[in-house]
């Protein structure tokens, strides 16, 4: 759901997606072909948020600040499940994993990876291409090219999701056998493996 909050309306590029089960409020502008997942809290009522072109923010990630604050995902950033952005800027082409907490003021320079569960505190400053894990954080290696190649692949993927799924989903009622060419099987899906 979109909500306006205290005179400030969500602004979204008709591109992007915003399922209907996450909560945009307030004073926050999506660019281009961004995807918000179900369980999202992005909420603009104290301060601003900006996500650029191309970033996703996936299911049941929180974005906020303290009041006055500006909170910025640049261009193909990648927000990983349950993740949370408290105040912070995260550059571009940035991988932040699951269930990872960035704090207050902390920056997070360009094509830099954040392992899952890693706690960067207020204040932090990361450098470009850096891997970094941990609570504490610990900066472990830089980001190799082969890294980075893998992040921004992933993200396109994220980034066709807002196109196929404004296409393809509607709700629906269960099935309530499971189809013959449903039964357990290997997928095989590896979107990120394609010729395509």
């Amino acid at each position: 759901m979109i909500y306006k909050f205290n005179g400030y309306q969500p602004v979204v590029h008709e591109s992007s997606f915003v399922h209907p089960q996450a909560a945009v409020t307030g004073n926050v502008i999506i660019g281009k072909n961004v995807y918000i997942g179900p369980g999202a809290a992005i909420r603009g009522d104290w301060g601003q948020i900006i996500i650029e072109d191309g970033c996703n923010v996936q299911e049941n990630c929180t974005i906020h600040m303290f009041p006055g604050v500006t909170v910025r995902l640049m261009q193909d950033a990648h927000i990983g499940h349950g993740a949370i952005i408290h105040g912070a800027t995260i550059g571009k082409n940035v991988l932040v994993g699951m269930n990872a907490v960035i704090m207050d003021r902390a920056v997070i320079g360009d094509h830099s990876i954040i392992g899952a569960l890693t706690f960067i505190p207020a204040d932090a400053n990361i450098p470009e291409r850096k891997v970094v894990v941990g609570n504490p954080f610990k900066i472990i290696k830089d980001a190799s090219d082969e890294m980075i190649a893998w992040k921004s692949e992933g993200t396109k993927i994220y980034q066709q999701l807002p196109a196929d799924l404004e296409n393809t989903l509607e709700p629906c009622e269960p099935l309530r056998s499971v189809p013959e060419d449903l039964k357990i099987q290997d997928s095989g899906y590896a979107p990120w493996k394609s010729n395509g």
